[in-house]
């Protein structure tokens, strides 16, 4: 069944498909709540030699049991050493009576005499020890309560990795509770009455919700990350929104027109539904793009994103035009008083056409302009350094992270620690030992004497151009250290996995931007088939990526003085590469229905993008309210994902859309088009994708 026959059912019968859309959210919600997702283990985000270091401890035996640290200190003026040592005795003694728990440590006193720390080893798989973590949590807050002149705080691995889920657990639940006003908000001024306002936010949150419980599905094929709850919000708010934006905007325009109602709506799916479309398998394809990478973190931002577009994209051919259908004139009820006027008010917009005016006269000019400013702001973006985030990045409204830094600040010394791990026949274990020994001393060796591990420390932080570049020293070494013996070897331990992360993403790099631009390129020649159109998509995609990565870099890296998150260009280049094609085949569809009805090209520019930009501009507006919201939020990573996202969608939409696009394409003529020529029987090819005219 074609698409567009899929809403000419909805328009038809609207109620039935208004309905049907409920069911499929509601099934998709209940799947959710009754199957339980899956989240990636340690192990599973891992790549490269760390992961084989990691993969080869487990079989061997020798994987670290979880670690869980209580730091007892006093909470005003010099610890109480007696006080502190009955705090340690009654933490220990409980905590040795569960089940969770494999051995407690000997609890030891900071050199200034003013903190304890008690370590805590528990028993079973050290990948899922945050879900065993609940019982000893309760017996670290109920001795807390027993001693309430000292602080007793609890922070380990899976503590650690509980709290920052936490956090990003409440940082959705804000984002979530921001947007929808805002969103609400920001579509009254633009619509000027609520049901139609509101039509865009029922499909977007519509859109959310389903895709959350089919991503649980999917978690047990690609198991879920800790951002890939955010980015499935991220993702279906904005798209979900302005695919609805795009809809209801045109359903207006051509009701202001004279067109009767079906007719109106026929016509928006005919043409802004040629546009979801279009955008919609734009963003899904290059999303896409991100499983050459080979990681499970952006395996599962991709998955969760490609899921939700298209949920998006199925309810804006069924429940959207049914809506529109349905509804008829109750769209602009209730109105809100001052703004209706506003927005009903008859005649051709004024701004626009001024804004464009010194483009379409000095194209040339505006063009060079235009893009030398782009590239200037992209420039901090050459400097750009990539690592994940450190210890001092963690954000500081964890508990758990504020008490790492009090046990750092107490117990200073090797925070860096690198495993060097061999697996060789046994015959051959003295040999593996004594070449070991020359590295280091702190040896372990596995039952059946085939695994050794070597344990190096140093007292540097983990992301620490020290601790990288002794990871790169023991790689280089242990070929010459091993040399003769039928061994294989692997380094791992944080700063490993880290340099092997930022190695896989630019190892991935050129071919994850050269599938994305290849593929967006293919749908626009299959959508208005023009090669020249492809090859200027993908030039005004990478300016305005290019010039997001230099605000990024020159925000968080030149003034900050940090670094950019290892994943964020990746993941960056592929969600704008498909999301500005929202509003570039949003434009591009009008300017070709204008040049396919006979108008000069110039003046089929200046009309198509002046009769598109109140609809652009909006959508943009919505776009960057969505994004901004995760510069609230506490990790440094979507921090960085709300700013670079946020410009890029403000350059897309105000610069290449109002000026480097109308520039090119009145410099080119009736060669934008090329090799088809736009004319009254041309407009069906950019309809295909849903089988009508555009």
């Amino acid at each position: 069944m074609k698409p567009n026959t899929i809403a000419a059912w909805s328009i038809r019968r609207p109620w039935l498909a208004v309905g049907l859309w409920l069911a499929f959210v509601a099934v998709c919600v209940t799947l959710g709540s009754v199957v339980p997702g899956r989240s990636a283990t340690p192990l599973e985000t891992g790549v490269g030699e760390s992961a084989r270091a990691g993969h080869m401890l487990r079989d061997a035996g020798l994987a670290d049991a979880a670690t869980e640290n209580v730091l007892i200190t006093s909470r005003s003026g010099r610890l109480d050493a007696d006080a502190a040592q009955a705090a340690a005795a009654a933490v220990g003694g409980r905590m040795s009576g569960l089940g969770e728990v494999l051995q407690i440590g000997v609890p030891v006193l900071a050199k200034d005499r003013d903190a304890v720390l008690l370590p805590v080893s528990m028993r079973g798989d050290p990948d899922t020890a945050v879900d065993r973590l609940p019982p000893l949590r309760e017996v670290t807050r109920a001795v807390a309560a027993e001693f309430p002149a000292l602080r007793i705080e609890q922070v380990g691995d899976a503590s650690m990795a509980a709290g920052l889920n936490e956090q990003r657990a409440a940082d959705l639940d804000l984002a979530a509770l921001v947007s929808l006003p805002m969103t609400l908000l920001i579509l009254s001024v633009v619509f000027g009455a609520l049901v139609a306002a509101g039509v865009p936010v029922l499909l977007g949150l519509s859109a959310v919700a389903a895709a959350f419980g089919l991503s649980t599905l999917v978690s047990h094929v690609i198991p879920t990350t800790g951002t890939t709850a955010a980015m499935v919000l991220l993702m279906g708010m904005a798209v979900g929104v302005d695919y609805s934006l795009f809809y209801v905007k045109r359903y207006r325009d051509e009701r202001a027109r004279g067109e009767g109602h079906l007719d109106a709506v026929q016509i928006a799916v005919e043409t802004s539904g040629h546009s979801v479309m279009v955008s919609g398998v734009a963003v899904i394809v290059a999303m896409l793009g991100l499983f050459f990478v080979q990681d499970v973190t952006f395996s599962s931002l991709a998955a969760g994103s490609v899921l939700v577009v298209a949920v998006a994209m199925l309810g804006s051919l069924t429940v959207l035009p049914a809506l529109l259908a349905g509804l008829g004139r109750a769209m602009d009820r209730p109105r809100v008083p001052v703004l209706w006027r506003l927005t009903a008010r008859p005649g051709p917009p004024r701004l626009w056409p001024a804004l464009l005016r010194p483009t379409l006269r000095r194209p040339v000019l505006a063009l060079t302009v235009s893009v030398l400013a782009l590239l200037a702001v992209a420039a901090p973006a050459l400097g750009m350094t990539l690592r994940n985030p450190s210890v001092d990045e963690l954000p500081r409204g964890v508990p758990e992270v504020v008490t790492l830094h009090r046990m750092i600040d107490a117990f200073p010394g090797d925070e860096t620690t690198h495993q060097v791990v061999v697996v060789a026949p046994a015959a051959q274990a003295s040999a593996v030992d004594a070449r070991l020994r020359t590295l280091g001393d702190s040896i372990r060796v596995s039952d059946d004497r085939r695994t050794h591990e070597l344990t190096v420390t140093l007292d540097a932080d983990a992301e620490s151009v020290r601790a990288r570049a002794q990871v790169t020293r023991l790689r280089e070494r242990l070929p010459s250290v091993l040399r003769g013996l039928d061994a294989r070897w692997a380094v791992g331990g944080e700063t490993a996995a880290s340099v092997d992360f930022t190695t896989n993403v630019n190892r991935a790099l050129p071919w994850v931007v050269g599938f994305i631009l290849l593929a967006t390129a293919v749908v626009i020649v299959v959508a208005f088939r023009s090669l020249v159109l492809a090859l200027v998509t993908a030039a005004s995609n990478l300016l305005s990526v290019a010039a997001a990565f230099g605000v990024i870099a020159l925000v968080f890296q030149v003034v900050g003085g940090g670094a950019v998150v290892s994943f964020i260009p990746l993941f960056a280049f592929a969600v704008l590469s498909g999301l500005s094609m929202d509003y570039h085949v949003f434009v591009l569809t009008r300017i070709r229905e204008l040049v396919a009805s006979g108008l000069p090209a110039r003046l089929a520019v200046a009309r198509g993008i002046t009769e598109s930009a109140g609809t652009v501009t909006s959508a943009a507006v919505v776009m960057v309210s969505v994004f901004s919201i995760f510069v609230l939020g506490h990790g440094v990573e979507f921090k960085q994902l709300g700013v670079g996202l946020s410009t890029a969608v403000l350059i897309d939409a105000l610069l290449i859309r109002a000026v480097v696009l109308p520039a090119v394409l009145t410099l080119l003529g009736r060669w934008a088009w090329w090799p088809s020529r736009p004319g009254p029987a041309a407009q069906a090819p950019a309809g295909q994708l849903i089988g009508s005219t555009a």
